[in-house]
């Protein structure tokens, strides 16, 4: 099957993003996710994946769409994963709220917060008073310009991969793209 590409990121990946991999990495893969969205779910896994079986060749940059229309807790997990961020533990809350997606009421990300270690008062006035929903609207917004539309969304190399996000295909559409 042959990979159809379009659209591009409107944002190129910057030191504003949360990334994992070296900025010289052949490869960049960037996903605009929902926490609460069980595609996102499902893709969680092959990333990991795909992280291990690329290794400095690839690095991962992961940004907010919160489709809270469809998923109520999407946009608290999201700011949950920004209000970490500001302690430094962005990556350990993103694999928390992936992993723990059928629980993802406001108790359980203050739960999560002190599973982490995090200053869990200070993590619980952000979160209650939403001090980094503006961060979350960037994304958003930057995914809306890149023509985001639902989740996950992946860029590879600032370019949309349209098509299944089964590990084969990634990975396919991954090693292409590093010619």
């Amino acid at each position: 099957m042959k990979t159809q590409l379009s659209g591009s990121l409107n944002l190129p990946v910057s030191a504003r993003d949360h990334t994992q991999g070296l900025a010289t990495a052949s490869i960049t893969l960037a996903e605009y996710g929902d926490y609460e969205c069980p595609y996102c779910g499902e893709t969680y896994p092959i990333v990991k994946q795909l992280q291990e079986k690329l290794g400095e060749r690839l690095r991962f940059v992961f940004r907010n769409f919160p489709l809270s229309a469809a998923h109520p807790h999407a946009q608290d997990a999201a700011e949950a994963a920004e209000t970490a961020a500001a302690q430094d533990r962005f990556w350990e809350m993103h694999d928390l709220l992936f992993e723990n997606q059928e629980a993802l009421e406001h108790g359980d990300l203050i739960r999560y917060a002190r599973e982490l270690g995090l200053d869990a008062v200070r993590f619980k006035n952000e979160l209650s008073r939403h001090t980094h929903a503006p961060r979350v609207r960037e994304d958003f917004m930057s995914g809306v310009r890149s023509s985001v539309n639902g989740t996950p969304t992946f860029f590879i190399n600032g370019v949309r991969h349209d098509t299944s996000f089964d590990f084969d295909t990634l990975l396919s559409a991954l090693e292409r793209s590093s010619r």
